[in-house]
């Protein structure tokens, strides 16, 4: 726990040091989560949930997850909607 706090510590600001990132998982689904440059965030593409970053500490409980936009993809960019067959 010390090795992870003086890495959090060194690393301040919105990343997470990548020895950290390596070994962190969803919550919900207990796969890799992605790191989103755009939004600062972990994102877990299996569940399609953002967990935010904040002061380079990850919030992982599931209450602190935010679902992914519906015109978004999981990538985080926007995807044009779809054209109906009228």
């Amino acid at each position: 726990m010390r090795r992870t706090t003086t890495l959090l510590l060194r690393h301040g600001g919105g990343r997470i040091p990548q020895p950290l990132a390596d070994v962190l998982v969803c919550p919900l689904s207990k796969k890799p989560l992605r790191y989103c440059e755009v939004s600062g965030s972990l994102i877990s593409d299996a569940v399609g949930i953002s967990f935010p970053i904040v002061d380079g500490i990850p919030f992982l409980l599931p209450k602190d997850g935010k679902l992914l936009e519906d015109h978004q993809d999981k990538s985080g960019h926007e995807t044009s909607p779809r054209q109906s067959s009228d």
